[in-house]
Parts: C-alpha cells; structure tokens; sequence
C-alpha cells in the first residue's frame, strides 16, 4: 500500500475534516437504531467489504455520543494481517436506507486502518461540550456529527486489491449503542381549580425559576425540588426524580388559597365556627382569611377559642382529653 495514501488516511481520521460529497457501492449488511433500551444492541455481522447503517431513535437532546463496537474474529489479530482493512463513516447518505448491494452518495467523516484488535470501540460525538475523549481502548473518530444528519454508514473495506483467503472471509459484528448525558427530563402539567383558572403562578426548580412551563424542562438525574408559589394558588413544595435520558410527567394539582379548617374531636362533642354547627361529618371547611371562633361542646363542658387564619393555610383544630394519674401517700 503506497505511504501517501496511508498518511492521508490517518490525517482524514485525525482531523475530522469533511470532505465533497462522494460516491461508492457497498453492501450494506444490515441497519441499527440506537434508542435507550437495551435490546437494541443486537449486534450487525458485516464482512470485509460490508456496511451497517445507525440511525437515531431516541430523544437526541440526551445523548453525548453514539458507541460502535467492533467486535473481530481472533485471527485478525495477527502481524501480517495489520492494515490490510480500513473502515470509514459518513453522513448525509442517499439514499437513507438500504440493503444489499447499493450505490451511495455520501460525506465521508473519518476514514483509518481498522486497528489490530479483538474489541474496537468508536465514540462519535453528537453534542457539543460531549466530554468524549481518545483512550487507550476508544477512539473518537469525528467531529461532531449534529443528529439531524443522521443516519451514518460504517463501513468495511480493503485497502489493498487481493485480500489472503483468511482475511477476505473474515466477519466483524457491530453494536451500536447510545451514550447518555446525566440528564432527564421534566414535564409540567398544571391542574386549575374550577372557579381559578389560568391565574399566574412562578414555578421554581432547584432555586431556578422556570421562564417557560409549557416546554420541557432538561434537568440532571437524580432528585430535583419543584416549588410553586402564588397569590393566586396555594404555595407547593415537592421533590421528584429524574432519570438518565427520560422523560417524566409531572402533575401540578393547583389549589384554592383559601384557608382550609380541619376539626378534630370525640363523637360526642358538638363542634361550632362562629358559631355555626360543624355536622356535615366534619369534614374540612374553607374559611374567610381572619380572626374566628372554635367552641367545643361536650355535656357541660364548653371551650371556647379564638383563631386568625391567614390565605393559603391549612389548620387542623383538636380537642386533647388528657387523663391524669397521681399518686399520693
């Protein structure tokens, strides 16, 4: 293999430039889509001069980078089969999708010498601030390639006309795999009262206030805090977990401010507000914000109590029958 084309190969690889649309024929061997379950990892087996197209199936706004692993047969670790392969991947295909034998009009990413392993890992990136990085087991072979340019073609091919029987009969499986940023997703659905539709609340998570409740919100996994406050509705504060790369939906149960009483008491106490009877099972009452009147009633004993309630307050108003035992010489 001429030096020159080698060192064009290696520094279209290193630098990611892109290059004119091209065109070629392969035989595509079989198609991904990458989506956040597992079992789309079933790997594609593709020869010596096949592709495998990976399309995206997932929400792409959680995803770093796209995982191809190249999984070799044991022979092809061996010295006198080094760079007899070079593997390639483009973007903006025509056509899309394929199988077969195909003519293709692509842009080719990144073009090298498939290297000398039993396992090789590819990160293509999708996003910017990714955080992929070479190692010594990945290889970030691109720049990053935007999701709606997908999808993208690997392929296999021989350097070299003329391939040893060895080689030319040798198969490689490839899985791809999403790669998940530590972010979810959140969406608000606000359930209005009745009688107080569409008044204005601030929803703030994590201390952020949130400009706009009707887009989702992309938060980090893990535990988040949603308060509501309001002078419309009653103020909220709750906590809700996020998973990696999902969406959740979040109901806001808005509620009338007004003060809410809850009596508490034996059976045979007669309960009156302002002196109003409580006896609809006594169940809780909404009050006018300011000062009331408790009476609890049982025989003939009679307690009295005055109470200010305040908008946006709960209070729960109980009569304690304490029992006494002393015990004397």
């Amino acid at each position: 293999m001429p030096a020159a084309f080698l060192l064009f190969s290696l520094l279209l690889f290193i630098s990611g430039i892109n290059i004119y649309p091209q065109s070629f024929r392969t035989i595509v061997e079989g198609s991904v889509e990458i989506t956040s379950e597992r079992i789309s990892e079933t790997p594609v087996t593709i020869s010596t001069n096949g592709s495998v197209i990976i399309n995206i199936g997932t929400d792409p706004r959680f995803l770093r980078g796209v995982e191809l692993e190249i999984s070799a047969p044991a022979a092809w670790v061996q010295p006198r089969f080094r760079n007899m392969l070079i593997m390639s991947i483009c973007n903006d295909l025509y056509p899309k999708s394929a199988s077969g034998i195909t003519d293709f009009t692509s842009r080719q990413l990144a073009t090298a010498p498939l290297p000398s392993r039993l396992s090789i890992i590819y990160h293509i990136p999708v996003r910017t601030n990714h955080g992929l990085r070479n190692t010594t087991s990945v290889i970030v072979p691109t720049a990053i390639i935007q999701p709606e340019s997908f999808p993208i073609l690997f392929n296999l091919r021989p350097i070299d006309k003329g391939l040893p029987p060895e080689v030319e009969n040798m198969t490689f499986n490839v899985t791809a795999r999403a790669i998940f940023s530590d972010e979810g997703a959140v969406r608000l659905e606000p359930r209005y009262p009745p009688q107080l539709r569409n008044r204005p609340f601030t929803v703030l998570i994590n201390d952020n206030v949130i400009t706009n409740i009707l887009e989702d919100i992309i938060l980090r996994e893990g535990e988040n805090h949603l308060v509501i406050i309001s002078e419309n509705y009653r103020n909220e504060s709750r906590r809700f977990i996020v998973e990696r790369g999902k969406i959740i939906d979040l109901i806001i149960e808005l509620q009338d401010p007004a003060p809410i009483i809850i009596f508490e008491g034996p059976q045979n106490a007669q309960i009156f507000f302002d002196n109003v009877p409580i006896v609809q099972n006594r169940e809780p009452i909404i009050a006018e914000p300011g000062s009331h009147e408790i009476k609890y009633q049982i025989g003939d004993y009679t307690i009295i109590r005055s109470i200010n309630v305040q908008r946006g307050k709960t209070y729960r108003i109980a009569l304690d029958v304490n029992l006494n035992i002393i015990e004397e010489d």
